[in-house]
């Protein structure tokens, strides 16, 4: 194809045939994407890494580089989650409501398909496989830009996809990339108002914020994450070490990785050292506001810009408060409507801190990795939603789908 504009239309061409294949289709083209990932796995692994090789000489962020890689595991990793979106429930038909007017019209509410969803999104190849599989089972076309960085890997993951579709008799060119075209790609996907139904941007603040204020196609804004866990008074010092450790260490590059801790002053004495100690342990490097820095060595002096910053790496903001409401203050001013959790044993504050928080996920006693499409049990995922209209938190099948209401009567006419 000699244009971006060209491939969206082909997509958008091929989505009619994917809305009317059936859910055993759909299923079979998404069982044997899940079968190619690991027999390709030389292939695939190879591709990611000329990437990553690449990522290397042009000094990409570690936590980029994290992110950018593919390995054995986690292919497999991706083909357990294809598996489990053929387990869930097909939402295309699904009734979400229904009713009889006393007329004796009855009218229905049921889920449809986009039509044709674009994804743009940077050094994520595990995003091509996990917003594909969603967007297939879900019944929509997909275009995707996933940038330069993993230009390689894409391109036979896409390739992989096509097949796989081909393989169950459904069309090929319900998926596409845009890649190839580079920033002129985005563009071209950013003002296909007509082709490309939603758009869903994944990656950076920048790249984010350059999709919502520059699209004339509709945005479900994926945020980033400057994520909060607060620890009170009552805390047990148990769970809140192992909290605060799972939540920053498991996965640092990751959106749903802690990136603000804040400690309760009537805690900082008693549960933040060993916090702490098991952070630094761990490799972490401790930002801290003043008192902080005044209990150990080896803090650096925590700036303005550190409350702001999701580090995507081994890298923490600490801060001593002096109240479940000074600790609200900073999570409203600061935070990016990710997810913030809290660590107690005190009933009252975990229900105001449950009220009060306005983020897509608000946890009580639980490690903030668990944000996730497929911990909530929706298989893969297309992102984390951080706005407030359509979808809101880990996104699965059913955001995925509008809906569409059917009236059926028997000559009725309006007086």
């Amino acid at each position: 194809m000699s244009s971006a504009i060209e491939l969206i239309k082909l997509a958008k061409s091929a989505a009619g045939s994917l809305a009317q294949a059936s859910t055993q289709q759909k299923n079979n083209a998404l069982e044997s994407i899940a079968r190619l990932l690991p027999e390709r796995a030389n292939e695939i692994i190879a591709a990611n890494q000329l990437d990553l090789q690449r990522a290397v000489s042009e000094g990409l962020a570690q936590g980029l580089q994290d992110r950018l890689k593919l390995d054995e595991k986690r292919l497999n990793a991706l083909a357990d989650a294809i598996r489990l979106v053929v387990g869930l429930p097909d939402p295309v038909g699904e009734l979400v409501r229904g009713f009889t007017l006393p007329n004796g019209l009855k009218v229905s509410e049921t889920r449809v398909p986009f039509g044709v969803i674009g994804a743009i999104y940077e050094a994520r190849p595990n995003v091509t496989i996990d917003i594909a599989s969603l967007a297939l089972k879900s019944g929509n076309a997909i275009v995707l830009r996933g940038g330069s960085a993993a230009e390689n890997t894409n391109r036979v993951l896409v390739r992989l996809l096509q097949d796989g579709l081909a393989s169950a008799a459904i069309d090929s060119n319900v998926v596409q990339t845009v890649d190839e075209f580079g920033r002129d790609g985005a563009n071209e996907m950013m003002n296909a108002l007509g082709l490309i139904d939603v758009l869903i941007p994944r990656g950076g603040p920048g790249l984010i914020q350059s999709v919502v204020q520059n699209s004339k196609v509709p945005v479900i804004q994926t945020g980033d994450g400057v994520v909060h866990l607060f620890i009170d008074e009552t805390a047990r010092v148990d769970w809140a070490v192992a909290i605060a450790l799972n939540s920053k260490v498991q996965r640092p590059s990751v959106c749903n990785a802690l990136e603000t801790l804040l400690v309760h002053e009537k805690a900082a004495a008693t549960v933040m050292p060993a916090i702490l100690d098991a952070l630094t342990q761990a490799g972490v490097t401790i930002h801290g506001d003043e008192k902080v820095a005044a209990s150990r060595s080896g803090v650096v002096p925590a700036e303005e810009a550190d409350w702001h910053t999701e580090h995507y790496s081994l890298d923490i903001s600490v801060k001593v408060v002096s109240s479940l409401d000074e600790a609200l203050e900073h999570i409203a001013k600061y935070s990016t409507h990710h997810t913030e959790s809290i660590v107690t044993e005190n009933l009252a504050n975990a229900e105001r801190f449950l009220a009060e928080v306005d983020s897509a996920v608000v946890m009580v006693n639980a490690s903030t990795r668990f944000t996730d499409g497929g911990e909530f049990g929706f298989g893969a995922e297309v992102g984390i939603s951080t706005q407030k209209l359509h979808a809101r938190g880990p996104m699965g099948l059913p955001e995925l789908t509008s809906t569409k209401w059917v009236v059926r009567g028997t000559g009725q006419v309006r007086a």
